[in-house]
């Protein structure tokens, strides 16, 4: 059974400088996160990649930038940069067309240019989508600058990532402090605050009546729905009484949300994703380089998890070739 996955990341030297350079407040999670062997894995895109994806059993990457991506960097910039990644992506794939495909990294410091890059992206280099970091500094993906981006996505009839990214520092310094350094800063990323950030991105585009007015517009989440999926019965009930939309938020996830798991093996977790998007919404990952681990864990966890072969099947590759070859030119 074919296995692709599709939140595979990747981080180019100029793209660290760019970090570096960018004004600030900057991202403190890359310094912990993105060095030694895991930052070399993160830039190499040849035979050291295509060697440990053999030893998962993984077939396809998607490949994307990973967190937080262009989304702090100032416009000029930015432009720049996703044009350098999306050429470099888009080159791997051509490289290794069998074992290789791309999301897209966006502007949205410049949300005309972002559009304008999805379109190139997709139409030019054959990429698969998008992969974004929530909110660009105090502009979330509801922001009505950012509509034009995500109808871009739509009439190219491609998906949107969101991926999650460190929340502001005024909110670590409101909610995640106090502990050690140490632990508040993992506690207000990979411990916590990273999933809620990208969850609420999702609620925010449902409350805003997003999904209402583009209604094919496809969002996927990782992490199993980034926390906020489990929730969604609560969420939906209550904010029905505060909203005027054409759906409820536990419809729009069935209809406008894929979740895929990002290296996270939890049977039980899958089940309940199961449950509340059914089988045709549950996407494959494994969060490369991040959730790597030897051993072949992520063919093993396919294989071996407790659902019917359609499922598997679609867990598997189908899904992501169904809502993949909607793309329009």
């Amino acid at each position: 059974m074919r296995l692709i996955a599709i939140e595979e990341h990747v981080l180019p030297s100029f793209v660290r400088n760019a970090w570096a350079f960018a004004p600030p407040p900057h991202d403190p999670v890359s310094d912990i996160a993105d060095g030694g062997m895991t930052g070399e894995r993160l830039a190499d895109l040849g035979k050291a990649r295509l060697a440990l994806m053999d030893e998962q059993g993984i077939d396809i990457q998607v490949l994307s930038l990973t967190t937080p991506g262009l989304h702090n960097l100032e416009e000029r910039q930015a432009v720049e940069t996703a044009q350098r990644v999306n050429d470099l992506i888009a080159d791997a794939c051509v490289r290794h067309p069998t074992r290789f495909q791309g999301f897209a990294a966006l502007p949205t410091a410049d949300p005309d240019a972002a559009s304008r890059e999805l379109e190139r992206a997709v139409n030019d280099l054959g990429l698969k989508g998008a992969l974004l970091c929530g909110r660009t500094r105090d502009r979330h993906l509801d922001h009505p600058a950012l509509r034009p981006m995500l109808a871009k996505a739509t009439e190219l009839g491609v998906p949107l990532f969101i991926h999650p990214q460190t929340p502001a520092p005024s909110v670590r310094a409101a909610q995640y402090a106090g502990i050690s350094e140490r632990a508040d800063l993992a506690l207000a990323a990979f411990g916590l605050g990273w999933h809620y950030e990208a969850g609420l991105e999702w609620i925010r585009l449902a409350a805003a009546g997003v999904f209402d007015e583009l209604p094919e517009l496809q969002i996927i989440l990782g992490h199993w729905g980034e926390v906020v999926l489990f929730y969604l019965e609560r969420t939906s009930a209550v904010m029905e009484r505060a909203l005027d939309l054409d759906q409820l938020l536990i419809e729009y996830a069935r209809r406008n949300l894929y979740v895929t798991g990002s290296g996270m093996w939890n049977a039980t977790y899958l089940q309940q994703c199961l449950d509340i998007v059914g089988p045709e919404r549950l996407l494959f990952s494994t969060d490369f380089p991040y959730q790597y681990r030897e051993g072949g864990e992520p063919r093993r966890f396919l294989e071996t998890v407790a659902i019917d072969e359609a499922t598997r099947r679609s867990l598997a590759f189908a899904n992501w070739e169904r809502l993949t070859t909607a793309a329009k030119k």
